[in-house]
Order: C-alpha cells, then sequence, then structure tokens
C-alpha cells in the first residue's frame, strides 16, 4: 500500500481504557473497527451498541482484521494477547503496539510472530489521552519502511507526528528513555524548587528562568548535548572543574537548607569522576566520554537528524 492510502478494511483494536477508548473512537470514525476488552466499561457497551464499532465478545474475534492495534496496561499483557492472537491471525497480518512495554518484550514478540508470517511493530504513543483523542498525538515508531507504511494511515488517525526511529524496538526504547528523563527531571525540579523555597524565590520565577534559552534546562539540550556531545566537540566553554565547583555549592546549599536530594547529589559524582578522567579543562559536556568509555558505545552522532517525521 502506498504512503498515506487508505485501507477501508476493518482494523481490530486490543484495550479500551482510558487511551484504548480514545483511539476507538478515532479509528472508528474511519474504519469498520471490532474491538476488545476483558472488562469493557458501560460507556464502551454503550458507544458500541450505537452502532460506532463492533465490540467482540472473544480476543479471536478480533482476527476477522488483518491490522491489530493494542492498547494494554502491561508487557506481560501484550505477550499473552499476542501469543492468543497468533493462534488465529492469517498469515500477513500486522499487530501494532501502542502499548509501553520495553524494546526487549518487542524482540520477543516479533521472534514469536515470524513463525505464523505475522508482523510487529512498535508505535509508541509519545502523547496523552487528550491529544489522542484529538488526533494530534506524537508516535514513535520501529520496523521496516514498508511495514511501518503499511500502517499509517492508522496511526494518522491519531497521531499528527509520526517519528521513525529505526529497527524494531527503537520507538519503544526512545519512549521508555524519554521518560525516564521526565521523571528524574521531575524529582530534580522538586529538588530546586525546595532550595528555591528556602531562600524565598518565586517558585514561578525559578520556572520561567529554566525555561529560558540560557536556563538550566535548555541550554544543557540545545548547546551541550545536541551541539557538543552530538558532534564529540568539548574545546573550550564552560570547563569541567567549574561545573564541579557550581555542583559542590548546590550540595553546601541544600546541606545549609536541610533540603533532601537525590538525583542532584547523584549527579555531582559524575563531575568528580570526570575530574578524575583528566576532563578539568574540557567543556563539562564531555562527562560523556565517561560513559563512551564505561559501554564502549559512542555518543557522538553521525545522523544527528535522528530519523524521518512528519
Amino acid at each position: 500500500m502506498a504512503d498515506g492510502e487508505r485501507n477501508t478494511g476493518p482494523v481490530g483494536l486490543v484495550g479500551l481504557g482510558n487511551m484504548g477508548s480514545a483511539l476507538a473512537r478515532r479509528l472508528a470514525a474511519r474504519y469498520p473497527l471490532i474491538a476488545y476488552d476483558v472488562r469493557p466499561t458501560e460507556a464502551i457497551r454503550e458507544l458500541a451498541a450505537s452502532g460506532a464499532f463492533t465490540l467482540a465478545g472473544s480476543l479471536p474475534e478480533v482476527a476477522a482484521a488483518r491490522r491489530v492495534v493494542l492498547s494494554l496496561p502491561a508487557p506481560e499483557i501484550s505477550r499473552a494477547v499476542v501469543a492468543e492472537l497468533l493462534d488465529v491471525l492469517a498469515p500477513g497480518s500486522v499487530i501494532v503496539e501502542t502499548s509501553t512495554v520495553t524494546p526487549m518484550d518487542i524482540t520477543a514478540m516479533r521472534g514469536s510472530c515470524e513463525p505464523a508470517s505475522v508482523t510487529l511493530l512498535d508505535a509508541a504513543i509519545l502523547s496523552g489521552v487528550r491529544q489522542s483523542a484529538e488526533g494530534v498525538a506524537t508516535i514513535l515508531i520501529g520496523g521496516d519502511t514498508d511495514d511501518v507504511n503499511s500502517v499509517r494511515d492508522i496511526l494518522t488517525t491519531f497521531a499528527s507526528t509520526i517519528t521513525h526511529l529505526g529497527p524494531a524496538g527503537s520507538g519503544m526504547a526512545a519512549k521508555v528513555i524519554n521518560n525516564a528523563v521526565a521523571h528524574a527531571t521531575m524529582v530534580m525540579l522538586c529538588e530546586a524548587g525546595a532550595m528555591a523555597a528556602a531562600w524565598s524565590i518565586p517558585r514561578a520565577k525559578l520556572g520561567e528562568l529554566f525555561a529560558s534559552q540560557e536556563g538550566g534546562l535548555i541550554r544543557p539540550l540545545t548547546h551541550r548535548f545536541m551541539e557538543r556531545v552530538l558532534g564529540g566537540e568539548y574545546d573550550g566553554g564552560m570547563p569541567t572543574e567549574a561545573a564541579r565547583k557550581d555542583s559542590t555549592l548546590a550540595l553546601q546549599l541544600a546541606e545549609h537548607t536541610k533540603i533532601p536530594l537525590f538525583t542532584i547529589q547523584a549527579a555531582h559524582t559524575a563531575y568528580e569522576l570526570g575530574m578524575a578522567a583528566g576532563l578539568g579543562r574540557q567543556d563539562y559536556a564531555s562527562i560523556a566520554t565517561l560513559w563512551e568509555g564505561w559501554t564502549g558505545l559512542p555518543l557522538r552522532d553521525s545522523d544527528s537528524d535522528g530519523g524521518t517525521g512528519e
């Protein structure tokens, strides 16, 4: 099927929780939809009774659709559902995994799909329920280009941005990594907010500082990571020894005001290790080379575009 071409055949959906219900409404507006949930809510039953879509009474009924979307709450449930679907799906079918799982789960499920000639793609939804319900979600997808294009029309019912990151598993890996950063940043912001409160700094003003182009959230990403780390350029700039000094001052401030630290305290260790590794006069983004040494993996990116998007 050509990129962007609509397929009018039925689409299957397994999982009708908050996200699954949003997907169901979007999908049912374009395709005959066969949906299943082990415990459908009364609202879902009423929506199905209105003729919006077919509510399947069992999981095998979903296999009438050759393309099946999963929206499930846990990796073990996804694995069990895929195993049951493989008993009834026709060869050539495609499973689109939107549930949040690990890339290792994707590899395992794809391995079980291959003997049945069924393709499984990871299409992680980076956005929330509201964005999906409005059709403006962001999708991070992994898999072969032809396979991705075969379900692109489905994805565009609830997503306005589809970023193909690379091979199978890369979409889920990117989402898990992104969420890890978001969750760690939330802890760090709570620490910063508590230190600001101890010194009567308006927290809204602190937030504006962080969000500015020179602030503590944006500058490390746009300059130090996107330019210096991805380019492997560590000459000049703010030296690691200065970053280590500033980090020490932050620890002293927190100790003085009895503010518990978790992320900021842990991050300080990297600057101590950077100093021990002889990075003192290089830009503090050079601590990236510690991870390169520990893992044997380059952080420098030969393709900083990071895939294709639309």
